[in-house]
């Protein structure tokens, strides 16, 4: 059991803007022989709700656009909020990415994404690639 909340506790970090491999803890448990099917469970759940920690702290944020410390220019929100207008929520299935899907997420909380849209739409995306990387071990392993 401590395995799988391991794996929950890297993949939920590593899905926040702090910098961790979760596909490697994934790996390695896969190689010890640990259940597959709650491997990819804890890892999809850790990440999409790591996630939600993005999203929020993207709306939170929002409320201190005009503030003086505010970390983004207005021109920068206003040309992230044109591009994340232009391909729309769909771009949260790339939330899985290694460079920029964690800002992804940040930019739909600011873009006051409906949570259950985000986080059904995190989750296929994340789920999936989770699922792929587990397949891809099979082959190796």
């Amino acid at each position: 059991m401590t395995a799988y909340l391991s794996l929950f506790g890297v993949s939920f970090l590593a899905a926040t803007l702090i910098p961790f491999y979760s596909e490697v803890a994934l790996v390695g448990l896969l190689a010890t022989g640990h259940d597959p099917w709650l491997l990819w469970l804890s890892a999809s759940a850790g990440n999409t709700l790591g996630a939600v920690v993005n999203w929020a702290l993207g709306r939170y944020l929002l409320h201190f656009e005009y503030s003086r410390w505010f970390p983004f220019k207005i021109s920068q929100l206003h040309r992230y909020q044109n591009w994340y207008q232009r391909f729309g929520v769909w771009s949260l299935l790339l939330s899985w990415l290694p460079a920029g899907g964690d800002a992804l997420t940040f930019i739909a909380g600011m873009m006051k994404v409906r949570l259950s849209v985000f986080m059904i739409l995190v989750a296929v995306g994340k789920s999936l690639r989770y699922a792929l990387i587990i397949a891809l071990s099979d082959q190796i392993l």
